[in-house]
Order: C-alpha cells, then structure tokens, then sequence
C-alpha cells in the first residue's frame, strides 16, 4: 500500500504544470468572468521582474533633498566660507611653497640620467651591474630627496602633497621605462645568439610594412619603432607626459584632436576642480574643526557621530574627484598628445569584491603592478597571493609617503589601511559574493576614508597644536584638511 501511495503521488505531481493549464483553460469558459491565475509577487525573485528605474529615481530624488537639506543647514549655520582668493594666495603668495616648486624643477634631473644611462647600456659602454646600481641610487634620489625637503621647510602640507604625488608619478614611469629597455636589450642579444634563418627574415620583412596601409585613403600609419631607435628625448618626453605608466616603445596614437571633445573634459575638469574647492572649504572644514574636541576627550559615541558626518561629503567629494581626475583630466592629456588607450578606469562600481575593485578603479596603477612587479615576481616561482601582498605593500608604502610626509609625522595609518585590503579583499572573495560583495566594497570606501582622516586630523593637531581642553575654539586652515583628496 504504502508503495501504490508513493507511485500515486509521483505521478500527481509530474502532472502539476498539465493540470494547472487544464484547469486555466475550463475557468475560461465560466460564468463568474475569473480573473485571477497563478503568479507570483512582482518583487519576489520567481517573477523575474528586474525594471526598477522608478526606484532608483525616488532613491536618487531623496539623496538630492537629503543632501540639500544639509547643505541648507551648513549655510545658516557657518555662513559661506568659500574663499577662492585664499587658494591663490596660498598657492602663489605664500612663499612657504616654494620649496615644491624647487622640488618640481629639480624633479627633471632624473629622466635625463636614466636616458643618459639607458643610451650608454644600449651601446654596451656600461655593464648591467653598473646600471643596476645607477638605476637604485637614481631612484632613491628622487624619493628621499623630496621628502627631506618637506620635512625640513615644513610647506603647505595639501600643495607637498599634491608634488610627492607628481614626483611618485615619474619614479613609477622611470621605473618601467629601465624595465622594459632591459627586456628590449636581452630580447636583442638573444637574438644575435640565434641563427638567422629564413622565417626571421620573412618577420623583418613584414614588420617594415606595418607602418604602410592598403587603402590608399586612410591616413598614413606611423612606421613602427625598434630598439634602440627609441632612445630618444623626444620619445622620453612624450612618455614622460602621456597619461600612463607602463612605457611602450609604439603607443596607440589617435588621428586627430577632436577640439570639442577636449573642450568639454577641460571644462568639466576645471569646474569640477573649482566645486571640490569650495565643498572642501564650505563643508569638511566646518566639520573637521567640531569634530576636534570630541576627539581630544575620546568620546566614543560623539566621535562616531562625527564619523559618519564626514562620510557622506568625504564621499561626494571623492566621486567627484574619481570623475575630474580619471575621466575629465586624463582625456584632456590624452587628446593632447593624441595617445590612443583611453581604458583609465572600468566599472568598479559594479566590483564584488575588493581586489575586483583594486583591479579596476585605476587602470594605469593596476597595469604597472601587474606588469613590473605581479608578473615578475609570479614568473620566479612566487605564489599568487604573496605576488598580490607584495603588490599591496609597495601601494601602502606610496600611501603612506603622501600622506605622512607631507604632515611631518609618521602614524602609519594608510599604510595599515591598506595592508587591511588583502584580509578584507580574501574575505568579500570567499564568503562575501554577488551583492553581498558590491555592499562590503561601498561600506569600505564610505567608511574607511572618514576614519582615516580623523585619525590623521586628530595626530596632526596633536603634534603641532596640542589638544587640550580650549581645542574646540581653534581654526583649523581649511587647505590641510582637503588632504581627503588624496586619501
């Protein structure tokens, strides 16, 4: 019996979805007129309902009051405190600037011995020991002595910053610029060690007409370059200032200057530049001076009160800088120089994970640790994951130099911020995936920025102010605090 049950109801439910349109097709026929059927809830994952632009308008819609509403109260508040006379002043009439100007000028030293020194390896009037070591102490240079500098004058730590931003800039380019001439130059003794043979002379033959096109319309294609016909100040120049850091001898190179294109990024970045300015001054200041004595008293739940705050306009504001600096001031370059990648950055807003993140907010950062040291280090038999804490270390340190020397004193709160993201990259990777993932990533970015700027606040006006009991009634210079940019 208990079998001729079991069969039964085997076959009763097989039979579900034939019995359900039997039944739809009866109910057609009755004269009640039946409306309803089988369906489920349109918010429920069985429907397969995926349009929520209404939602994401009304999200968008009171994220715009919101926001407006405390913008309204910081003006009745604080007044405007929008001072664009004070930035000029500061960033032309202050001679405690100077010393980054000196610093800038100085900076161009360095590209000319790596091609002095890159030349005379090219031509083997130097061995590769001696340009290995010319190449340590050329960088070491060029990092230490910007850095002893600031500490010893003592400029405007947001404009020191914004040089040592510069000048790691140009170390990472000349760093890839000695890295890749070395592989042109082992690829080329290699080569001579060869025998010539005859699909190598067929090779050569179709590399000359790389440069040559078919159509007789299209515009003319420039010939490719070989080492070391790129050993050139020309070539270093443009490298120097295109907007990437992985050196190639043939970059992609656009046609033309498209002027209403360049025209609108420029616009775009100069009053995007103008509106972080003046947020920074008319928002982050007020509330980084109140957030002061709750952080000299440590009070927990103050501070925390504080904290998210400064999230929401620390977080605004860094939007605003992704889309001025990666979108608006790299294409400006870009179109200058006619350099044809324009990949700056994908869309991390989509990341589901951390490292998914790191991998895609700062296209050229991600290709110059891949390429100069990911790849390297996992090609000598290192492992993935220490090629990637590697990676993550030589980033925290350059966190690290932008921020702590600049301020003049050593916390190491970037650099602990930063060696964070690989425990927090290898958690969202194996147990937060999907949305869960994209949350964690948002929560990272809103909250951790905040953090680390009150701990730099509260460090900074430790040192050099003294926080005592009165700190509260302190003004703090609005320009230091826009340090966040950088963080």
């Amino acid at each position: 019996m208990a079998t001729r049950r079991t069969l039964q109801r085997t076959t009763s439910c097989s039979k579900v979805e034939h019995l359900v349109r039997g039944e739809r097709q009866a109910r057609q026929w009755m004269p009640d007129k039946p409306i309803h059927r089988n369906t489920d809830s349109l918010l429920s994952t069985a429907s397969n309902f995926t349009n929520y632009r209404g939602l994401l308008n009304l999200c968008l819609l009171l994220l715009v009051l919101a926001n407006a509403r405390l913008c309204m109260e910081n003006l009745i508040k604080y007044g405007v405190l929008i001072n664009p006379v004070y930035i000029v002043q500061n960033c032309f009439g202050n001679l405690n600037n100077w010393p980054n100007a000196k610093i800038l000028l100085y900076q161009g030293v360095h590209p000319l011995v790596a091609f002095v020194l890159q030349h005379l390896l090219s031509k083997g009037r130097v061995p590769e020991w001696l340009g290995v070591a010319v190449t340590f102490v050329n960088g070491t240079v060029q990092l230490v002595y910007p850095a002893w500098v600031v500490l010893y004058e003592h400029p405007n730590p947001v404009f020191s910053s914004f040089t040592l931003a510069l000048v790691t800039v140009l170390f990472l380019k000349l760093i890839s610029y000695t890295h890749v001439n070395y592989w042109c130059r082992i690829s080329k003794v290699q080569t001579r060690l060869r025998r010539r043979q005859s699909s190598q002379s067929a090779g050569e033959q179709n590399g000359e007409l790389f440069g040559q096109s078919s159509d007789p319309i299209a515009p003319p294609v420039t010939p490719i370059v070989r080492y070391p016909d790129n050993l050139t100040l020309k070539d270093l120049s443009y490298f120097v200032l295109a907007p990437t850091l992985c050196y190639e001898l043939n970059f992609p190179r656009s046609a033309r200057i498209r002027k209403r294109f360049f025209l609108k990024r420029l616009v775009e970045m100069i009053f995007l530049i103008m509106v972080i300015i003046g947020l920074v001054q008319q928002w982050i200041v007020p509330t980084i001076r109140n957030s002061l004595k709750p952080l000299s008293d440590m009070d927990v739940f103050k501070c925390c009160e504080r904290l998210l705050k400064l999230a929401i306009p620390n977080h605004f504001i860094w939007l605003l800088f992704f889309y001025a600096f990666f979108h608006s001031m790299l294409n400006v370059m870009a179109e200058l120089l006619k350099f044809g990648d324009r990949d700056f950055y994908q869309d991390w807003w989509n990341s589901d994970s951390i490292s998914d993140f790191w991998k895609s907010w700062n296209i050229p950062v991600h290709r110059w640790a891949t390429r100069h040291i990911y790849k390297p280090l996992r090609k000598r038999g290192y492992s993935p994951m220490l090629g990637s804490v590697i990676v993550f270390i030589v980033s925290a340190f350059f966190h690290e130099y932008l921020v702590s020397i600049p301020l003049c004193m050593f916390k190491y709160w970037a650099f602990m911020g930063m060696l964070a993201q690989v425990p927090l990259a290898y958690m969202t990777g194996q147990f937060f995936k999907g949305t869960a993932g994209n949350v964690v990533m948002w929560v990272s970015l809103i909250v951790g920025q905040p953090v680390a700027i009150l701990a730099y606040v509260h460090d900074y006006y430790l040192t050099t102010v003294g926080l005592t009991g009165s700190v509260a009634n302190h003004t703090v210079p609005s320009m230091p605090s826009a340090m966040h940019t950088e963080l």
